[in-house]
């Protein structure tokens, strides 16, 4: 993992009233005292952010928003700005998340415009790349992950800079929500190409820093086995981080 610290991220999705939201919330923080070698981010819907971002505090629980529109202000209706999730306490935005790609037809240069202005903003983007089965099954899937890396940072790439708080989060579509886990050796493959990819665009000092985390069913059960693999930087949890008595080994696992 070369320095980089642990990242482990739990998607709520549309998930969670506002008490569970905060009993859950307030667990986390609990169980992270005294814990400060890895990193904690959990990303509500944008309906509880608040009541979330007032029961973390000032711990040491980053605050994510599930998704942005890439304007600031506008007539949108339904969108969320960046500038709007800073305001309610977020640090991070995920983006380009499997479900946004295939269920809302966001594409990658869509993508990319939201990753430019969540770095404009000082949002730190966590962007995800995935191939689904057919594309496995086709030995696609390090020429789709290539074609979703060069669509969706772009700009990065047009700028010859990628800053190292970027995050990207490899998930498998066939892995998500399954119950099926890419094995870790899978799981690495796919990482190491990606930080080889890094590489080759942005040069040494992005790959050395920049935090690849792997996403698609991930249980305390299959963590810390994920988390040996020596380009996987954390996990982006869905179903498994809303429940305490699964989230917070996770958080915990043994190295």
């Amino acid at each position: 993992m070369e320095g980089r610290k642990p990242l482990i991220a739990g998607n709520w999705k549309m998930n969670l009233d506002v008490g569970d939201a905060v009993d859950l919330a307030r667990s986390i923080v609990e169980s992270l005292k005294g814990r400060t070698d890895r990193d904690v981010l959990v990303a509500p819907p944008f309906t509880i952010l608040p009541a979330v971002r007032d029961a973390v505090g000032s711990r040491n629980v980053f605050l994510a928003g599930q998704n942005m529109h890439w304007e600031m202000k506008g007539a949108f209706t339904g969108e969320i700005s960046g500038r709007m999730l800073q305001g309610v306490g977020c640090t991070h935005v995920i983006l380009g998340h499997s479900e946004r790609r295939t269920l809302f037809g966001e594409t990658s240069a869509m993508i990319d415009l939201k990753v430019k202005s969540a770095a404009l903003l000082g949002l730190i983007p966590i962007v995800c790349i995935g191939e689904s089965l057919e594309e496995r099954e086709q030995g696609r899937t390090f020429e789709v992950l290539e074609e979703q890396l060069n669509g969706s940072l772009q700009n990065f790439r047009a700028d010859a800079l990628m800053p190292a708080s970027t995050i990207l989060a490899y998930e498998p579509l066939w892995a998500i929500g399954t119950g099926k886990t890419a094995d870790p050796g899978q799981a690495q493959e796919v990482h190491a190409f990606v930080r080889g990819w890094i590489e080759k665009t942005f040069g040494g000092a992005p790959a050395r820093d920049v935090r690849v985390l792997y996403g698609g069913s991930v249980k305390p059960s299959n963590i810390s086995e994920l988390m040996s693999m020596p380009d996987i930087d954390g996990v982006l949890v869905g179903g498994a981080s809303l429940k305490a008595d699964e989230f917070i080994p996770i958080i915990h696992y043994q190295e």
